[in-house]
């Protein structure tokens, strides 16, 4: 019987600490790097760092498995989970989106995409995935019907949006730059919360600046809790250049912490994983 392809859930990607979410994180960490298979115990054990019950822990990853994430054999009485293709390619995906986020380069010709596209009050479920997977993709709206970004390269993901919708024969797309009547930058506070994603960012640097884990299982459990919250902004953050954002940025603040913290707990994360999976 043919797996399904898995697929991103953005629920997961900026829900909170959920089973499947701290699974999804474990797998891209620890699994996908090692490409080894984990033993249900390994898995278990580690996912109990984070006060998930044993119960919990094995649903989540019937539910994964479901996805077309993984895939389980047998070996005498014990069972062992391996990565599907489909789930290796989408977990080195969102590894490439993680690691490199916050770190391109922010100069910025002054163009703006901009997509007209309305749908009807009535259509009240696709308005609602329209929007989600148009903030999805970094686009903010500052009035109805109008999508706008400062990356015209989001052109392709937005026809891919709009072609499965179907929803591109109604929407039409422009580049420009922002013309003599009112102010860019009021353009931006309408189309995008920056103060939210601001407080988000601040509770990343509270929790995680002072944090110095002094055992094996605090130093694993940091930095998966590092990445899994880091995780979240690829879908919060639309990245806008920085003349466009507000003085004293704390996303640049927060972009050198997680670097910084994820490159010194790395080895002593994996290390620790090692042990645990050849236990």
């Amino acid at each position: 019987m043919p797996v399904s392809r898995p697929v991103v859930s953005r629920r997961r990607e900026v829900g909170g600490g959920s089973a499947r979410s701290l699974l999804t994180t474990v797998l891209g960490e620890f699994v996908r790097p090692g490409g080894k298979p984990v033993w249900t115990a390994t898995l278990v054990d580690v996912l109990a760092l984070f006060g998930v019950e044993e119960k919990a822990a094995r649903q989540a990853l019937a539910r994964t498995a479901a996805e077309g994430w993984l895939r389980s054999d047998r070996v005498g009485r014990r069972v062992r989970w391996s990565l599907t293709r489909p789930g290796r390619r989408l977990l080195a995906e969102g590894a490439e989106r993680i690691y490199g986020f916050g770190s391109g380069d922010r100069r910025w010709d002054g163009r703006w995409l901009v997509l007209l596209v309305s749908v009807p009050e009535t259509m009240r479920d696709l308005r609602h995935k329209l929007r989600t997977r148009l903030s999805w993709a970094g686009f903010g709206s500052p009035t109805a019907g109008v999508w706008v970004t400062p990356h015209p390269g989001a052109e392709a993901d937005a026809k891919l949006i709009l072609d499965e919708l179907d929803l591109s024969g109604q929407a039409m797309s422009f580049l420009a730059n922002y013309g003599a009547l009112g102010q860019e930058r009021d353009m931006v506070a309408s189309a995008w919360n920056l103060a939210e994603v601001a407080e988000r960012y601040d509770a990343f640097i509270a929790e995680f600046a002072d944090l110095s884990p002094d055992t094996p299982d605090a130093v694993l459990r940091a930095q998966t809790l590092l990445v899994h919250e880091w995780r979240r902004f690829p879908f919060l953050d639309p990245q806008l250049p920085g003349e466009l954002l507000p003085a004293k940025w704390s996303g640049t603040t927060a972009t050198a912490l997680f670097n910084d913290k994820h490159v010194r707990w790395r080895a002593p994360a994996q290390k620790r994983w090692a042990e645990l999976a050849g236990g």
